[in-house]
């Protein structure tokens, strides 16, 4: 009996389809211990054994009560869905607070630190406040550097700033699967959000239009009932939400993280192995970068001089035609085959309108003159609106001259009031003055009083 209840025992840490069954017990006491003992017998020794395990090692849950606005938990949970017409893995950051049940669902490419920041400070706009008490977590490396003895946790800077800012506690579950009961409902969360909303997986064309699908998701579920509770999450919800703690006067935190990025010679940096153009000029330079969970920002000098829809897969590159157009203008012959101008096509940026000017400056003008004027005029495009730009163009082909310059003036008369396709307002025209016109019959009244 202690030979069995020792391997029943040792089972408990291997997976369950390599666990002794009761005829591999039976088995192994025949060959190993040179047992004399039918397989019936070792069969009903392995049940008691097994119940008499099962009762030693059962967990008892105590029930807990949550007063309301005080505690929340947190956690990501994987799904996978199509964005952008690719499959790809995704994580989906939850806030749940605890009393009320309502939760906060954000999708993200990554479990990275900004995600995790960014989550807590969309989650506190959209709940309009924080929990006054704590907030649970198990053991992210986005706010846990070391987990010590007990509960003792060194936590990341970044994260103790965030909290800091926002004025809440920490409580962290112990590490593996021995502390999921103590944020299980935010366990429980993650899995009916993913069998309620996102299946059949879903497809969309960006992220953010994901995200607004689950913020939809979000405000449907507060008419839902939890099991057990005799209200719904909207109601509870309505008691807890005023108790929340206001939000900072002095606005969200800021959960970007700052970088520095050499540019390359091809004008772009390189950021969590994706390729981001920033204008020509920089290259070779090193930049700072603020790197927030869905946008990369450029700084040179203290300006933003580029920025980015953060890329959801590795390697790629996001380039703007406008960071190349000094560099096209002494090489023109890069620019038909420029990785930029097929993005720009792509974005719908560079137009067919564009297209027609181009095809026909360079019939009129040779494949080199023709693209030079192209690139005069997509510098146009920094201090002029699309639209003006566009009736430019179309003003040349009309004429059938491909000069920046005559572009740039019917630009600038197309989008100055009164221009050609602009109707004038009464409030653009000059308002005409009312007073008489001056006059001088009184100048010889004055000249008597110096007399």
């Amino acid at each position: 009996m202690a030979t069995v209840r020792a391997w029943l025992v040792a089972d408990q840490q291997v997976p369950r389809k390599q666990r002794h069954s009761a005829r591999r017990v039976w088995q192994r006491l025949v060959e190993e211990e040179g047992a004399k003992v039918a397989e019936s017998s070792v069969r009903a020794l392995v049940a008691e054994l097994r119940r008499e395990i099962g009762t030693k090692t059962a967990e008892v849950a105590v029930p807990q009560t949550h007063p309301p606005a005080e505690e929340a938990e947190v956690d990501f949970g994987e799904f996978k869905a199509m964005v952008g017409g690719v499959w790809m893995k995704l994580w989906m950051f939850v806030l749940r607070l605890s009393h009320s049940g309502k939760a906060v669902h954000i999708a993200y490419a990554n479990q990275a630190q900004e995600s995790f920041l960014d989550g807590h400070v969309q989650a506190f706009e959209r709940l309009g406040g924080v929990p006054t008490g704590m907030i649970r977590y198990d053991n992210l490396t986005a706010a846990v550097v070391r987990v010590a003895l007990g509960r003792e946790r060194l936590e990341n800077e970044r994260f103790v700033a965030m909290r800091s800012h926002y004025g809440y506690d920490s409580f962290f579950c112990l590490p593996g699967i021995d502390g999921a009961h103590e944020k299980g409902g935010v366990e429980g969360e993650i899995g009916r959000f993913r069998r309620r909303h996102l299946v059949p997986m879903p497809s969309f064309a960006t992220l953010a239009e994901l995200n607004e699908h689950m913020a939809r998701a979000d405000s449907k579920d507060d008419y839902r009932y939890i099991t057990g509770r005799a209200e719904t999450v909207k109601t509870a919800a309505a008691r807890e939400l005023p108790g929340l703690r206001a939000l900072p006067t002095s606005g969200p935190f800021d959960a970007a993280a700052t970088l520095s990025c050499r540019v390359d010679a091809k004008a772009r940096i390189c950021v969590r192995q994706s390729y981001y153009s920033v204008p020509a000029r920089y290259a070779g330079r090193r930049l700072q970068v603020r790197l927030g969970a869905a946008t990369i920002t450029v700084i040179a000098e203290g300006k933003v001089v580029a920025e980015h829809v953060r890329s959801l897969h590795k390697y790629t590159e996001d380039l703007t035609l406008d960071h190349y157009l000094e560099v096209l203008t002494r090489k023109p012959g890069a620019l038909p085959g420029a990785t930029a101008l097929v993005q720009a096509r792509a974005a719908g940026t560079f137009t067919k309108v564009h297209q027609r000017f181009w095809d026909a400056a360079r019939a009129a003008d040779g494949d080199r003159a023709g693209t030079r004027a192209l690139v005069g005029v997509l510098l146009l495009h920094r201090t002029l609106p699309t639209a003006a730009v566009q009736a430019g163009m179309h003003a040349a082909l009309t004429m059938g001259r491909f000069d920046p310059d005559l572009v740039a003036v019917e630009a600038r008369r197309h989008h100055q009031p009164g221009g050609a396709g602009v109707p004038v307002k009464v409030a653009d025209t000059v308002p005409v003055d009312a007073r008489p016109a001056p006059s001088l019959a009184g100048y010889d009244d004055l000249l008597g009083v110096g007399a």
